[in-house]
């Protein structure tokens, strides 16, 4: 018995460095004949994959060396080995047959091709890995009926199996949209868990989505499958997420106030949906989602935040309304008012005390209120520099609106030292450096923003050098600097909020002096005026006679990026908008606004596909070969 288990060792040593042996050397060929495959280097990876998958017997090996003889049209050689193959074997598998078929359909023998290719579905064995196999083999040479047809026929042969994944996707690749759709909804009905590997496959499809036939059946089908079988939830929630997808915050909220009228659990769901709407500038949408959580009462756990962001949410569609109804912006001084007090003031609610303060001041003209404020916040015990640092950069600004700038000067210093090692220090660098230039101190100010154009800030940077340039562009063109320190102080009324007066002096500036180099900025200027206002038609005119006539300066990509926005989220033309972030794409690929632009004209260009693509087929075909299903 000894002397055996001495043999065994020795064997099992013996086979192991025959293993490691075989390894070192099968690695360098495969590696080297897949590079050659990878190159289309028929002629060279041919004969390594041979050599590979006869000492592997790998058959992805083989049926790599079978591509490249039909990529030689060597189709005798081909159809030999693999018919040797299929002799070696008692039970050939059926990706053999598969491969033999591609030799056939490459010399147009399709009647052939199709009985191989029927044969290799016959002989699958009844197991789900095998119609993987045959399937996924299908799907690499483009036969996607076919794939199809291997999955139908392995849902008849094993019924606990029902491939709607799978499924879906051979039926996406013969964009057969409803089919897809249906196995996906098989698939939810099956289990919530599956919801995101739904959202995902969808989410790849509708970049697929060419000519816009998923999206236009979409939601039919996902409606009819609610009010056929109302107990499965996911088809509610996959709703809610398609709603998402396309910005149709209404209906995405509709959809979860009434899902959570059934679940009594979708409070969460229905902040993020309101937070999502804010940042998209759906301010009503967002206050519907926050009052709706609010309406619940304050035993549920959402109701601070709702309570808080529901009043964010009125000063954001307040300060960008334009209008400044005065009995409104009383109304919502009352609402921050009663809510600091139930939320009281502390480091969750500075963003509160810093609108506040600013609607106090700016639009109530309630300056000593608004100080009293944020003094109020500056007693919050254990506040960060930055933290305290945003009140008193707040502050500094409210005594530039009451026309105090040396206090202003002076508090913009002291946010400064307490912030060298954030970027807040320098954003309030800009602000110092921007009041030197309202008060008309030109050449000081130029100086402190050259140093600013370094700045780790990007946004800061680039308005640190845009400034800069202004001044230094305009200072030195006339014997006086009276159009420089006209145009400073439209500036310093716009930034006052008092638009008007903003206005009259760039109309007299543009009368006084109408070929002066300001000419593009004073355009621009009035664009910003007209947005406050609302007034977005005569806005995109001014943006786009700097855009004609002005797209060399330095105003050219902000006016270009501006009038794109415009258009996009307030005149209803996105198709127009779409070809305006893609003209910043093509003129100004070194902007600050290039990668927004980019994510704009993306998800634009979903909906508004760009007219004549060069192959509607082949951008299929290469989309689905660089998708991630």
């Amino acid at each position: 018995m000894r002397h055996f288990f001495i043999l065994l060792i020795l064997m099992m040593g013996l086979n192991t460095g025959f293993a490691q042996q075989k390894q070192s050397e099968v690695q360098p060929k495969s590696s080297l004949a897949i590079r050659y495959y990878n190159a289309k280097d028929f002629e060279k990876a041919a004969p390594l994959l041979k050599e590979v998958y006869q000492l592997t017997r790998n058959s992805t090996y083989f049926r790599y060396y079978i591509n490249s003889l039909i990529g030689l049209e060597q189709y005798d050689e081909a159809e030999s080995e693999i018919q040797r193959e299929i002799k070696k074997q008692k039970t050939p598998r059926p990706e053999y047959y598969v491969n033999l078929g591609q030799v056939y359909k490459q010399q147009n023998r399709n009647e052939e091709a199709d009985a191989m290719f029927r044969e290799a579905i016959d002989k699958i064995p009844a197991n789900r890995g095998a119609y993987l196999i045959t399937a996924n083999l299908f799907l690499g040479w483009g036969e996607y009926g076919l794939a199809r047809d291997t999955y139908l026929k392995g849902r008849a042969a094993m019924p606990e199996e029902s491939f709607n994944y799978e499924l879906a996707r051979a039926y996406l690749y013969l964009r057969d949209y409803t089919n897809m759709m249906e196995e996906y909804l098989n698939l939810l009905r099956e289990g919530e868990q599956h919801l995101a590997r739904v959202q995902s496959s969808l989410s790849s499809a509708m970049r697929l989505d060419i000519d816009d036939g998923l999206r236009d059946q979409f939601r039919g089908q996902v409606l009819k499958r609610i009010q056929s079988e109302p107990n499965v939830i996911g088809y509610n929630r996959l709703l809610i997420w398609f709603f998402l997808q396309e910005k149709k915050f209404s209906g995405a909220l509709r959809q979860s106030i009434a899902l959570d009228k059934r679940t009594g659990v979708e409070d969460g769901q229905i902040a993020q949906l309101g937070d999502l709407a804010l940042r998209n500038k759906e301010y009503a949408q967002a206050q519907k989602a926050y009052e709706y959580i609010m309406a619940k009462g304050e035993e549920t756990p959402y109701f601070p935040q709702a309570f808080a962001w529901n009043i964010h949410a009125k000063y954001m569609e307040y300060t960008n309304a334009g209008d400044g109804n005065l009995e409104q912006g009383q109304a919502l001084a009352t609402d921050f008012e009663n809510g600091l007090i139930y939320l009281s003031i502390g480091p969750a609610t500075l963003t509160l005390v810093r609108e506040y303060a600013h609607l106090l001041a700016f639009y109530l003209n309630d300056t000593e209120k608004a100080i009293s404020v944020l003094e109020e916040g500056e007693k919050v015990p254990q506040l960060k520099p930055e933290e305290l640092g945003q009140l008193k950069a707040e502050m500094a600004d409210i005594y530039v609106y009451a026309n105090d700038p040396w206090e202003a000067m002076l508090i913009y210093s002291q946010v400064i030292e307490a912030n060298k090692k954030n970027t807040l220090g320098d954003e309030v660098k800009l602000k110092k450096a921007k009041l030197g230039y309202y008060m008309g101190n030109f050449s000081w100010a130029k100086a402190q923003l050259d140093v600013l154009k370094a700045s780790t800030s990007k946004l800061t940077a680039n308005d640190a050098m845009e400034l800069s340039m202004l001044i230094g562009n305009n200072l030195n063109l006339d014997t006086t600097a009276v159009p420089l320190t006209m145009f400073a102080k439209a500036d310093l009324l716009f930034f006052q909020n008092k638009p008007e007066e903003a206005m009259t002096i760039l109309d007299g500036l543009a009368e006084t002096f109408p070929y002066h180099s300001l000419v593009d900025n004073i355009l621009f200027r009035k664009a910003k005026i007209e947005m406050d206002n609302q007034n977005y038609g005569m806005a995109a005119e001014y943006l786009q006679t700097i855009v004609t006539d002005f797209s060399y300066d330095l105003l050219g990509d902000d006016a270009l990026y501006l009038l794109a926005e415009i258009n996009n989220y307030h005149l209803g033309q996105e198709e127009k908008a779409k070809e305006l972030y893609k003209q910043m794409l093509t003129s100004y690929p070194g902007s600050v606004f290039t990668e927004e632009s980019r994510e704009k004209y993306r998800e634009l260009r979903k909906v508004y596909p760009d007219k004549e693509p060069e192959n509607k087929e082949g951008l299929f075909e290469r989309a689905i070969e660089n998708s991630e299903f």
